[in-house]
């Protein structure tokens, strides 16, 4: 060992057993810093639908991706608003309906995009990313009971000019990757 260079890169060989990078932690702590468990958007790209994507057409998308939520963006890349499968799938469409008087017009749940239905962003519960990055997962766990929620927007305010979408926090994935530390959490307060 004592003959090694400075800076020499050591290599070896005959691995068998190499499996794939896994991109999230399998388990966290609840006192793991908040941004273990944030999907940041300069890392993992932005899920969009378009404003004019059928309900039925979004929901499609969602389901290739794997995601349970998308951001309305449109042409120019300006967020107008995000969707989730619950919005899809649950009341929202039929409230939609009522509002628009479809018996008179024939709309009906085919006709209804995402833009119709979908959640403006002055209608999101968010918070901001230098918040995030003084809390712990158990903070984050607290604002998702706290809001009912299932998903918080991470905004960055940079230079005091416009909000930019950093993140997203997801209550399923925080759920999941913390399923460990709160069941332990819990038998020590039994």
């Amino acid at each position: 060992m004592g003959h090694q260079k400075p800076n020499t890169l050591q290599t070896f060989s005959e691995v068998s057993n190499i499996l794939a990078p896994s991109n999230e932690p399998w388990q966290v702590e609840l006192n793991d810093p908040a941004t273990s468990v944030m999907t940041d958007f300069r890392v993992r790209a932005l899920f969009k639908v378009d404003p004019e994507d059928t309900l039925d057409e979004a929901l499609q998308k969602m389901k290739i991706a794997g995601l349970r939520i998308g951001f309305v963006v449109d042409s120019a890349e300006k967020i107008h608003g995000m969707i989730t499968s619950y919005d899809i799938m649950g009341e929202k469409p039929m409230r939609y309906l009522q509002s628009v008087g479809f018996a008179d017009r024939g709309v009906t749940h085919k006709d209804i995009k995402v833009k119709d239905i979908m959640e403006k962003p002055e209608d999101w519960v968010s918070t901001e990313i230098k918040n995030v990055e003084t809390v712990t997962v158990q903070g984050v766990l607290d604002a998702f009971q706290r809001t009912g929620r299932t998903h918080l927007p991470v905004l960055d305010h940079r230079d005091g000019k416009e909000h930019h979408l950093r993140g997203l926090f997801s209550s399923a994935k925080v759920l999941r990757l913390t399923d460990f530390a709160r069941r332990k959490a819990a038998q020590s307060k039994a």
